[in-house]
């Protein structure tokens, strides 16, 4: 490989076999994994046949886009697909934040109470509710209550605290489904259903509402299957499947989503407004590739779960255990080591080799970040990407991964640099 030739070769080669038997290993789970495949692209040609897909739907109408029929198949798809009743798909979402801030404030008036049930929201959404920053218009500016269950990783959820906050009225309550920077486990399907289950069954009329990023396609159902009534996401994660180039979507409940709409666009217009800029047939197309892609990266996170825990790593979720989402944590435990590793992902990019990745700001969060990111699709974390915080103890997040030799690649080449850097050992009989 030219870009290890001037490396030293008996470490390299040490390493290189070190990934490989621990890729050959998994074998066993490869194969679940491509097997499940099948019933999410089962379910995806059902809807594409039923709603007799063709390539005159490729295209879209131009301005306001009013009357948009394909716009409005696609939207038919998801829905079929999420098992709900509506779906809005559109390219006017900037991020899955922003299609989660429009159903916050499509829904949601003074007065009313919003509740996390999953600790702390992500970062990008911390403003957004008014936990940080001002005069934004935030929730709490406009009058909305915020409250939180804390989520504990080494408890059970608490659904005595859940029970408790339910005992006054609540508008919508907030399931994180992701991990997001926190190091706990993601939100199985099972537990979403429980915690639904429990909502509606002391308060009807509370909304579960539930952030579906990074967890499409990884388990056989979907949140909307069983119990959530509005789902948001972004289509540069999962269901693009790397190749949709931006925009987002909302699914659930018809009168739901229709809200959710009208705050991306306007009262009165809603979802019948916007245009898809003749990325109609990428979307499709993405969506079709979307389980394969979905696959890859699960055997990617077992593969960099097993190889960091082999390398005394402290890792979330640990190999072997269920999935809900395309994350994997790991615990590095020193601002060094964490950026070699991302300096290290980053040269085995398709996109960008030669950039130094450093902390720096981003817009939305609290904390400086270190991004490893050569994508196609700036911000797809459907690719093999990984980012950190930069504070203590420094854990690092690898996501994506359209295919398993990449994220072979790539961690050939971060502990080969670890190793050069002295934070890993070479045994001492090679």
């Amino acid at each position: 490989m030219d870009f290890f030739a001037n490396d030293d070769k008996k470490a390299f080669n040490w390493i290189s076999s070190q990934i490989y038997e621990i890729s050959e290993s998994l074998f066993p789970l490869v194969k679940l994994r491509t097997e499940a495949v099948r019933g999410h692209l089962y379910k995806i040609l059902k809807a594409y046949s039923t709603e007799r897909v063709g390539t005159h739907h490729f295209s879209s109408l131009t301005g306001y886009a009013h009357g948009d029929q394909n716009r409005e198949v696609i939207d038919r798809i998801f829905a079929k697909i999420f098992c709900c009743q509506k779906a809005a798909i559109r390219q006017q979402f900037v991020s899955g934040t922003h299609a989660i801030s429009s159903s916050f404030f499509g829904l949601l008036r003074p007065g009313d109470t919003l509740l996390s049930v999953t600790g702390k929201p992500y970062e990008t959404l911390e403003e957004v509710i008014g936990l940080r920053g001002k005069g934004q218009g935030s929730l709490l500016e406009f009058g909305i209550l915020y409250q939180q269950i804390d989520f504990d990783l080494n408890k059970e959820f608490d659904f005595l605290a859940l029970d408790k906050a339910l005992s006054k009225p609540i508008k919508m309550v907030f399931i994180q489904r992701s991990c997001g920077y926190s190091w706990r486990n993601a939100l199985s399907i099972n537990l979403i259903e429980k915690i639904c289950l429990e909502i509606h069954k002391k308060q009807p009329e509370c909304v579960c509402f539930v952030d579906n990023c990074y967890g499409e396609f990884v388990e056989e159902k979907e949140p909307t299957e069983v119990g959530a009534d509005l789902i948001a996401g972004s289509l540069i994660k999962n269901p693009g499947g790397t190749i949709v180039p931006s925009g987002g979507y909302v699914a659930g409940k018809t009168d739901l989503v229709e809200k959710a709409c009208c705050r991306l666009t306007s009262p009165g217009i809603g979802s019948q407004g916007g245009s898809g800029y003749d990325l109609n047939r990428i979307v499709l197309q993405g969506l079709f590739l979307a389980p394969q892609m979905v696959s890859e990266a699960l055997i990617g996170a077992e593969l960099v779960a097993t190889a960091f825990q082999h390398f005394g790593f402290k890792v979330l979720p640990s190999p072997g255990d269920l999935r809900s989402d395309v994350i994997q944590a790991v615990q590095i435990g020193n601002p060094e080591a964490l950026k070699i590793i991302c300096r290290a992902f980053q040269s085995s990019s398709p996109v960008g080799s030669y950039l130094d990745p450093v902390p720096s700001s981003m817009p939305g969060y609290e904390n400086d970040l270190i991004m490893a990111g050569g994508t196609f699709v700036d911000g797809s974390t459907s690719e093999f990407t990984a980012d950190a915080p930069l504070k203590p103890p420094y854990n690092l997040f690898v996501q994506g991964g359209s295919h398993r030799s990449h994220v072979e690649i790539s961690l050939i080449n971060a502990f080969f640099e670890l190793i050069k850097a002295g934070f890993i050992k070479l045994p001492q009989n090679m």
